[in-house]
This record gives structure tokens, C-alpha cells and sequence, in this order.
């Protein structure tokens, strides 16, 4: 019996009757006096589980702070080696992920204690979060605030008042929308909204954002087959709705990678005998599936559709007039 299991045996006894006794524990756990006296201090002073010695009862007994407290977990004690460094792995990606520190305030306390288990018992946290890296790739600031008040609108289904700076004209509009989810997109947050300016679905990019207010007024419901529609159908995240087919060609070298990527849910790939690799993706706006195809450099052909091969060669052209 290891010692987690030991926990949740001396957990259940603790439960079951008034009180137990040290030798009820040594019979039942089948552990010498040192051993078990040892797991009763770690669980007393690092897992802050109450309990205590009762004289009157002789043995050891859950001290409840009120009487209606019917049930007790042993905080801590649920998790095994492997599971305390996932759960670690991720909250040193929340940490990197959300913006302003909204979550790891909450976690921290958490993260303390899975830190003081493996220090204690089963290893090392500081040996395993050294070897632990995440690196955001191109990730832009966003306001925790704002990022504050969004995640409120879409929780309460409320309406937002936003300023949103459009890049292509330089110019800050104002809009009313109604937030339909969060989306978390090559490093950066992307909120999908119905937009009541426009009068249909529009992806805002948070960094973008100069300007959030809660609105009292009721979000407008979409339904999520046309979320799916808008958003998930065709490439990239201002995708709009599927309306052609990229044919992309790599080769064999390229194709060690790209064979193994999902550019997209509804992809068709084959892998050829020569080693090269053909892949078909359905697109709607072309910008950001060229800026991905020139990222493959001369080792990918675009084969169709004939507006994609110009677009491509045209923006290859005005690349070379740089040098």
C-alpha cells in the first residue's frame, strides 16, 4: 500500500467512526507507529486536514466547525505523481495564455499546494517546472479589463459597447455587439460577436479594442450551426463562409511536417509516391491562408484555384522588388 493509498484509508476510518485509534490505524494500514505517525503530521500540517487526539474518546477524530458538515475531502490528497505535474503544466499555460492576470490570482494558492505535495513526498516542483517551457509565439497585449468585461457579457449574455480599431483604414469605430464566444487562436484572443452595426457575425481581435462597456441590455442568441457556418467552414479566423477549394502541392521534405498538421477539420490530404504531399482546404478570405503558403517558401506550389496562384505569385513579386 503506497502512501496516497494510505491517506485514503486513514480518510475513510476518520469518516466512518467518532474516533480511531493508533493501533485500529497500525492494524489497518499494516505500517509501523513511525510510519504512521508520520503520515498523520504530513496530513495534519501540510495537507491542513482537521483532526486531532481526543482524549475523551481516545483516538484520533475529525474536528468539524459546525455540526450540518455532513461530508469531508481530503484537499490534495486526490491527485497522483503524474497527475500534479499535469495539472502544474497547466497552470503555467493559463499563465502564459490569459491576459492581465485575471485567473492565476485564483490559482496561485492551488498551485502552492501541488508545489508543497511534491516537495514533501514525490519530488521535486522546482526540478519539474524547470523543465517545463511555454513560449507564445507573436502574442499581442490585451487588456485584462476589457478581457474582464467580455468574459462577464458572455457569462450573463449581455450586449457590449466596443471601440474597435480597424487596421485596414486606421480608424476606431463604434459598435454595439452581442458576444457569442471567446476564442483562443494562434496566441491571441478573438471574439466571435453577432455585430448590430453591421447587422450580421464579425470576429473582433481583442488587441484591437480601444474601448469595452457592459451594455444593460440582453445579448441577441445566435444559433450554433450558423456560428459554425460563419466561423469553422472555411480557413483561418476572419474566415466568413466557405466558398472555394485551395489545392496546395509539397514536397517530400515539406511533407514530413505538413502531412502531420490539421490546417483545417474538413482537409483533404494524400500523400503521394514520390514522397510529396497534396492538400486540399476550403477558404473563404485569402490573406491569411497566402500569408501560411508563403511560410512554406519554395518548398509548396499552389495548383488551385487560378485567383489563388495570382494573388500568391503577385504578392511574391512585390516581395522581390524589397531586394
Amino acid at each position: 500500500m503506497d502512501r496516497t493509498e494510505r491517506f485514503y484509508k486513514i480518510q475513510a476510518m476518520l469518516m466512518a467512526k467518532p474516533s480511531v485509534t493508533m493501533k485500529q490505524m497500525q492494524d489497518a494500514l499494516e505500517v509501523s507507529r513511525a510510519t504512521l505517525n508520520r503520515d498523520l503530521a504530513y496530513m495534519r500540517d501540510r495537507l491542513n486536514i482537521p483532526f486531532a487526539w481526543n482524549p475523551t474518546l481516545r483516538g484520533y477524530a475529525l474536528t468539524r466547525q459546525q455540526s450540518s458538515d455532513k461530508t469531508f475531502e481530503l484537499p490534495g490528497v486526490w491527485f497522483n505523481q503524474q497527475e500534479i505535474y499535469s495539472l502544474l503544466t497547466m497552470i503555467e499555460l493559463i499563465s502564459k495564455l490569459e491576459p492581465g492576470g485575471l485567473l492565476l490570482p485564483h490559482l496561485t494558492p492551488f498551485k502552492a499546494r501541488l508545489e508543497g505535495l511534491l516537495d514533501e513526498g514525490i519530488g521535486s516542483a522546482k526540478e519539474v517546472m524547470s523543465r517545463i517551457r511555454i513560449l507564445p509565439m507573436a502574442q499581442r497585449q490585451v487588456s485584462g479589463e476589457y478581457f474582464q468585461i467580455i468574459t462577464h457579457a458572455l457569462v450573463q449574455r449581455q450586449r457590449l459597447e466596443i471601440k474597435h480599431f480597424a487596421r485596414q483604414t486606421g480608424q476606431d469605430t463604434e459598435r454595439q455587439i452581442s458576444p457569442q464566444r471567446l476564442v483562443y487562436y494562434r496566441d491571441n484572443w478573438y471574439l466571435d460577436a453577432y455585430c448590430h452595426l453591421r447587422e450580421g457575425l464579425r470576429s473582433f481581435a481583442l488587441d484591437a479594442l480601444n474601448g469595452v462597456q457592459l451594455k444593460e441590455m440582453s445579448a441577441k442568441g445566435v444559433a450554433e450551426a450558423e456560428l459554425h457556418e460563419m466561423f469553422e467552414t472555411s480557413y483561418g479566423i476572419f474566415s466568413g463562409k466557405n466558398t472555394q477549394v485551395a489545392k496546395l502541392k509539397f514536397t517530400p521534405f515539406r511533407a514530413q511536417w505538413v502531412a502531420r498538421e490539421v490546417w483545417h477539420p474538413e482537409q483533404v490530404g494524400q500523400v503521394h509516391a514520390d514522397g510529396s504531399y497534396t492538400l486540399e482546404v476550403p477558404y473563404g478570405e485569402d490573406w491569411e491562408l497566402i500569408q501560411d503558403i508563403l511560410r512554406q517558401g519554395e518548398d509548396v506550389q499552389v495548383l488551385g484555384p487560378a485567383s489563388l496562384k495570382k494573388k500568391v505569385k503577385e504578392t511574391v513579386q512585390k516581395m522581390l522588388q524589397l531586394y
